[in-house]
């Protein structure tokens, strides 16, 4: 089995690449190893090792987004296997899929290798967006775009204080963002939601740094998850808020939640959308996009 590691040194404002240096030491296996340049680049890496004839071990060494595209790049092809090691800033990813810990780790895997299938979420707007966690849309994506491109988000991670950029983030935004309407349609039937926080559509439990959105969600169950916050005010959403953490705002009448393969959803503005905590632009106005369980799926280790 060929060993691949694929860095992003940007990761964690550069947590990544300082993590790698110190794990490249301790490795005593053969291996190669790519650093991405730019978005998008860890999709091309993986597909470059689509016609192996042997298995090859793609190893993320990054976020959630430089996992996502790995995985994307990965889906629908036999040999490829993708693992991990942790080095983002929310590293959800970690909290639901197989993860590697140390060269160790690495080396025992290998004395006896197994992999399982994964689903890939899709959307479709100009182009075919990819999400093995989660996509979502409203609150939690104008946070997550605003905690990216803020200036004191890498000094807080520097020194281990970076989740107080989050929720730095999460009370500037609740108090200025504008609720929108939201069409599902899902199982046959459509349902109106009025005064929206923020539609997420989950392939597994958590997104945004360790916050259990969606408890019941499986990396492997065929099903998606979509949770709905929806006609809650200001002032009791804030306080609603760190329930996430348990899934317990689960039993709050404001959180909806349904279960499906596919779920059309329309906005009546444009409104903030993410990519497993990446920017992935605006949803457009009027016009519904299908979220769907994807017909490729990718493989992790077991």
């Amino acid at each position: 089995m060929k060993i691949v590691f694929v860095i992003n040194p940007v990761a964690g404002n550069g947590k990544a690449m300082r993590k790698w240096q110190r794990f490249e030491k301790t490795i005593h296996f053969p291996f190669e190893h790519v650093i991405t340049r730019f978005p998008g680049h860890a999709t091309e890496i993986a597909k470059t090792y689509r016609e192996d004839e042997q298995h090859v071990l793609l190893i993320g060494f990054g976020g959630d987004g430089t996992l996502r595209e790995i995985a994307a790049g990965a889906a629908g092809a036999k040999e490829l296997i993708v693992g991990s090691v942790a080095a983002g800033s929310g590293n959800d990813f970690a909290r639901a899929y197989p993860t590697f810990k140390d060269a160790q780790a690495i080396e025992k895997f290998l004395e006896n290798p197994s992999f399982k299938s994964e689903d890939m979420g899709e959307f479709f707007n100009d182009a075919a967006c990819y999400f093995v966690s989660s996509s979502g849309i409203g609150l939690d994506a104008a946070i997550s775009i605003a905690v990216n491109q803020s200036p004191i988000k890498k000094t807080l991670n520097r020194i281990g204080l970076g989740k107080l950029t989050y929720l730095a983030y999460v009370i500037k935004t609740l108090m200025k963002f504008e609720r929108f309407t939201l069409s599902v349609e899902s199982g046959g039937g459509t349902f109106i939601y009025k005064n929206v926080w923020l539609a997420t559509v989950n392939n597994q439990p958590y997104f945004g740094g360790g916050m259990k959105i969606s408890p019941r969600s499986k990396t492997d169950d065929g099903m998606l998850e979509l949770t709905v916050v929806h006609q809650i005010s200001r002032l009791k959403l804030l306080l609603v808020f760190g329930t996430v953490f348990s899934g317990t705002h689960t039993r709050f009448k404001e959180v909806s939640q349904k279960s499906d393969t596919e779920f059309r959803l329309l906005t009546d503005k444009p409104v903030c959308r993410h990519v497993d905590g990446d920017d992935a632009g605006k949803s457009p106005y009027n016009e519904r996009v299908v979220y769907r369980i994807s017909k490729h799926d990718w493989k992790t280790i077991n």
